[in-house]
């Protein structure tokens, strides 16, 4: 007797994910399938790691877009399979850096470098894109390790051990790049704005 097609859908939904590992040895055996499942996992973290090195969502987009291409033709490089997430971010920072530099000498110096302040307070009911604009600016003088620290705990949920793992740094460290991080901020943007944006 052939299952139900909603009998077979909770048995498909209950399947595990397969682990990192077995999808970059189907990968390697030739299963397209199992790089797109692990380009969509590692996606938003990658884009976070580009975005917190250069600041900018359209170069962060290039980078991780360029990123995920070596990776994948490098794929036989990884060799801890299981750690494929570390060794995918080590990539995709190093192509940020890289664009940066190259940006550097194109335009100058880089926009941390460079940014002129932000008003400590704004005007009330500004609307959401002129928000968004302000708080872009505002993370982007931030130094890069606070920018990762900040993106991946406050917009991707990651725990201070996980960043810390990610970053080569201890736990302590990786709370200490957030307050950091937030302190400035405030600083910067004025707390009224940033309640604001987070009500909006």
């Amino acid at each position: 007797m052939r299952p139900t097609p909603s009998a077979h859908l909770a048995e498909v939904q209950a399947r595990p994910d397969p682990p990192d590992a077995e999808l970059v040895a189907r990968t390697l055996g030739g299963d397209p399938g199992a790089l797109e499942t692990l380009v969509r996992r590692h996606y938003r973290t990658a884009y976070v790691t580009a975005l917190a090195v250069l600041g900018n969502g359209v170069d962060a987009e290039d980078a991780c877009h360029d990123a995920m291409v070596q990776a994948s033709a490098r794929l036989e490089e990884c060799r801890e399979p299981h750690r494929f997430g570390g060794w995918l971010h080590t990539i995709v920072r190093n192509h940020a850096r890289n664009l940066l530099a190259r940006r550097a000498v194109r335009e100058g110096p880089p926009l941390d470098a460079v940014a002129p302040a932000v008003e400590a307070t704004a005007p009330r009911r500004l609307d959401r894109a002129e928000l968004r604009g302000r708080l872009e600016r505002a993370i982007a003088m931030l130094t890069p390790v606070q920018r990762e620290v900040l993106l991946r705990h406050d917009l991707d949920d990651w725990p201070h051990d996980a960043i810390a793992e990610s970053l080569g740094t201890s736990v302590g460290m990786s709370r200490q790049h957030l307050f950091q991080a937030r302190k400035r901020l405030r600083e910067i943007l004025g707390t009224a704005t940033l309640e604001e944006y987070r009500d909006g």
